[in-house]
């Protein structure tokens, strides 16, 4: 782990990109709480019922929109940044989508990461995806070259880290599936909580699993970096390794029904089942930013992550269980019209 050194002690000024978002704000408050100063731009509006942090300062507006001089004034005198903003590879569009990923994740960050550095801005933190370790961790899936999102995010590092140097550190979180609640912002796991409770007597799910974190984990992941990150590293982020069945039997309790039967379909079953997606995008001219005829191998894998990479960064331990529990709850409220609340596709 030769990316940690020690600069704990040292009280930081911090500017962020998506203060506001369900990353940003969790940051922030770590943050604050370890004793550095948080300042915040973001898009409006605040999701109803949130509460930021009274200590940070927030402005809304698009930072893609301000001039070179206008993001000089928010990032001089600050010695740490983090961009916790973009989309992610639910967005679809006309092909190549790419360029969509190009416009809001790569462009805009490369401006933001040479004015920081121009600034004295002296260590930078990115948000970025777990995808970007896969590509690397199975070069024979050959995922940089048939999914446009993550070739998009492997794009997105490699540009953030050739700023690194001797004066200006680089941290790009790969990050992986998050659970964790932000009052008013609609969880990221609606699609699949309705997908389950659709299906009405069992739960046909394919094999395969993920790496998983609470936001709480996320926060201090971003802190930790921010504090400990020497140099130009790519950070793999990950602690509860869990195969979809086991995830999918937390998801069931929290839904009242924990009796409920879960059946593991064949990969040629999950592949039929993509069929008609794959259809109607075609039909409407659509992109997705994970190619469906590549997915079912990338669906079906153990996307596993060792924790000892954020372990070195200090994160401890959260309640997973009871993360998972709070998105799913929400879920449901959001599906039965109980509670309103803004996307959270992008920051």
């Amino acid at each position: 782990l030769i990316f940690i050194t020690e600069r704990m002690g040292k009280v930081m000024k911090v500017f962020m990109v998506g203060g506001t978002g369900l990353l940003g704000s969790e940051a922030a408050r770590e943050l604050i709480r370890r004793g550095h100063e948080v300042s915040s731009i973001a898009l409006p509006p605040l999701p109803e019922g949130e509460v930021l942090p009274p200590e940070m300062t927030i402005d809304f507006a698009n930072y893609m929109e301000l001039s070179d001089d206008e993001l000089k004034g928010y990032l001089e005198g600050m010695d740490g940044l983090v961009f916790a903003a973009g989309v992610d590879e639910r967005m679809e569009g006309p092909p190549p989508i790419y360029d969509l990923f190009e416009k809001y994740n790569i462009t805009p960050l490369k401006r933001l990461l040479r004015i920081a550095k121009e600034s004295g801005v002296k260590h930078a933190v990115i948000c970025g995806s777990y995808f970007s370790y896969f590509d690397r961790a199975w070069p024979k899936m050959e995922l940089y070259k048939h999914h446009p999102y993550i070739r998009s995010r492997v794009d997105q590092a490699n540009m953030a880290l050739s700023f690194a140097d001797d004066n200006f550190d680089v941290a790009v979180l790969e990050l992986p599936y998050i659970f964790g609640t932000q009052p008013g912002r609609k969880p990221v796991w609606v699609f699949l909580v309705e997908q389950i409770r659709n299906m009405k007597k069992r739960t046909m799910y394919p094999k395969g699993g993920t790496t998983m974190v609470t936001v709480k984990q996320v926060a201090e992941t971003i802190a930790g970096a921010l504090e400990k990150n020497k140099g130009g590293h790519n950070i793999p982020v990950g602690y509860y390794n869990l195969e979809w069945i086991q995830l999918i039997s937390i998801i069931h309790r929290f839904m009242g029904t924990p009796e409920k039967k879960i059946v593991t379909i064949p990969t040629f079953l999950f592949k039929l089942g993509l069929r008609n997606t794959i259809k109607k995008q075609k039909q409407e001219n659509l992109e997705p930013g994970l190619n469906m005829k590549y997915f079912p191998k990338l669906m079906t894998s153990k996307a596993f992550i060792d924790k000892k990479w954020i372990e070195a960064l200090g994160v401890a331990p959260d309640d997973i269980d009871g993360a998972i529990g709070e998105s799913v709850l929400l879920s449901l409220e959001i599906l039965d019209g109980k509670t309103k609340t803004v996307d959270m596709k992008g920051e």
